[in-house]
């Protein structure tokens, strides 16, 4: 059980004021993360219909490695750069939500 893969899929909402301050540090978080132990594929781009919108996919190796990408990440000037933006992730691990 605990060796099933994590899969995270959603969307940032970035406000419009804050887009260039996000853009500028979205390379340093998603190279930080597709270095991460266990991390499968790791993926934030813009929508093609929806300002300010970014689409995330993640696919992590097992819960292990998706939760200490989430604390590793709590940590990083990424969290503090998008602190208060709203994220709307479906995480599901063989099927189901977590």
């Amino acid at each position: 059980m605990g060796n099933r893969k994590v899969y995270l899929d959603g969307h940032i909402d970035v406000p419009l004021e804050r887009i260039a301050a996000v853009t500028a540090g979205l390379a340093e978080h998603v190279a930080l993360t597709r270095a991460e132990p266990g991390c499968l594929s790791f993926e934030v781009l813009p929508s093609a219909t929806v300002a300010g919108r970014f689409m995330v996919s993640e696919v992590f190796s097992d819960r292990a490695a998706f939760e200490a990408h989430q604390q590793r990440a709590r940590q990083s000037p990424w969290f503090a750069l998008t602190e208060g933006i709203v994220r709307d992730y479906t995480i599901r691990s063989g099927g189901e939500a977590l």
